[in-house]
């Protein structure tokens, strides 16, 4: 996110992605969706879209794929492990604008793709890397009455470390116990992107007081690898994301302005992300409708079945007689018994079982999908509160920032300044002479 101070940064921040999520992420990014929340979207220029790496196929299929083909290795790792991990990289729109837009942003990122394909460890890992030129910039568009566009980049990757298999005990040569046996690409989110030693100038750790070493945080190395690697391709006049600001620079009325300024954008990403998951919620909520229905359908097809089964039992254990077949005129009771009679009830009884055990189930999962449902419903409402308050929190924000250019507008901006900085300064006196006051009266007590 810009932070409105005059300097272009450039920005890589990583999101670790399950299974549940990547089908998401793929829509969004190759731009698969009927319609966006986001509504700066011009799906007429998706065409301006750019894949420095295109799929093969879904994302999950290549996931698949790289798996069987033992490109990559998941022993080990529990269901719901990040298995997918995607790289944002991003600069401010004013750096490509002032740059030549669309032709300079082509050649920026696929040189920042380059940077990708060595942090991810190589593009066989890579399962996407698209440039989205298809994002309107509101703010800046209306202002330089021109279309301005918000350039940035997706790469979608595995992320994987290299792990050593060690023969084990059950190995028949003892000599190779505990030796190499092969060497694989374990997919791994938390090991790819654990925090490392922080050097000093001669290459060596820096340590604690307690002799244990100052760690780097795994954002901040990927923010270092990036501006690095975009600096010795030549970008010499964009900086690192994220490091500093220039607000002590800024009147105390200025500052307090983008202060007010980047609140308003962090609210209106709030209110994006709130948006995004109430049609989430919606769409969950739509699924579980269905699966209960089906349940519930499923569920009415049987009942008629069980209970043509129970009026069966009934009808058959009512007169024992009529079900059995006839002895042999020759036939011991122990053969008949064992030959005829227990056979036919087991089969009968084992017929029964089942069909009560496949009621039984359909009954709970309906239970469940049910309990699942309000669950579902619940979350909206609450996320439908959390909307609204942000809606208003925006609003009351807004009125601020526009009066405040009114104001600016009417007396002048360093007018302006130097009423408040006036003010400040007496509200200081004030609460001077107060603290002043409250002493003289604690010695009066004492």
């Amino acid at each position: 996110m810009a932070r409105n101070d005059g300097v272009d940064r450039i920005s890589a921040r990583n999101v670790n992605l399950s299974n549940a999520k990547i089908g998401n992420t793929q829509r969004h990014n190759e731009r698969e969706k009927e319609s966006y929340i986001n509504p700066d979207i011009v799906p007429e220029r998706c065409d301006f879209n750019i894949h420095f790496k295109s799929p093969t196929n879904n994302y999950e299929k290549m996931f698949t794929q790289m798996e069987a083909d033992k490109v990559i290795s998941t022993r080990g790792l529990k269901d719901e492990a990040n298995l997918y991990g995607e790289l944002i990289f991003d600069v401010n729109s004013a750096y490509f604008h002032n740059h030549g837009g669309y032709e300079f942003a082509k050649q920026f990122y696929a040189d920042a793709y380059k940077a990708a394909v060595e942090i991810v460890g190589g593009a066989q890992y890579i399962l996407s890397a698209v440039m989205h030129a298809d994002e309107r910039n509101r703010a800046m568009s209306e202002a330089l009455k021109q279309e301005v566009f918000h350039y940035h980049m997706h790469v979608v990757y595995i992320p994987v470390v290299e792990k050593e298999v060690l023969w084990s005990k059950r190995c028949k040569d003892p000599s190779l116990v505990g030796t190499v046996k092969e060497t694989v690409m374990q997919v791994s989110s938390s090991k790819k992107w654990l925090s490392q030693p922080a050097l000093d100038d001669d290459g060596s750790p820096i340590l604690q007081k307690n002799g244990k070493p100052v760690l780097r945080k795994s954002y901040s190395v990927l923010q270092d690898d990036v501006f690095n690697f975009m600096r010795a391709a030549g970008y010499n006049d964009v900086e690192r994301g994220e490091r500093g600001s220039s607000e002590e620079h800024l009147t105390v009325t200025q500052f307090k302005v983008e202060q007010e300024k980047h609140r308003l954008e962090e609210l209106d990403a709030a209110k994006t992300e709130v948006q995004a998951e109430i049609v989430h919620l919606q769409e969950e909520k739509a699924d579980a409708q269905n699966e209960a229905k089906e349940a519930k359908d499923r569920l009415n097809d049987l009942a008629p079945k069980v209970e043509k089964m129970e009026m069966l039992a009934a009808k058959y254990s009512d007169d024992p007689e009529k079900l059995l077949p006839e002895a042999g005129a020759l036939e011991s009771a122990r053969n008949y018994r064992e030959k005829k009679v227990k056979p036919l009830l087991a089969g009968i009884v084992k017929v029964l079982r089942s069909v009560y055990n496949a009621y039984l189930d359909l009954v709970s999962k309906f239970d469940r999908l049910q309990s699942s449902y309000e669950r579902e419903i619940r979350k909206n409402n609450t996320l439908s509160d959390r909307l609204e308050d942000v809606f208003s929190e925006n609003k009351e924000l807004r009125n601020v920032a526009e009066n405040y250019e009114r104001v600016c507008r009417a007396y002048g901006p360093e007018r302006v300044a130097e009423t408040i900085e006036a003010v400040r300064k007496q509200e200081r006196v004030e609460k001077e002479q107060k603290r002043i006051s409250r002493q003289m009266h604690d010695r009066v007590l004492r």
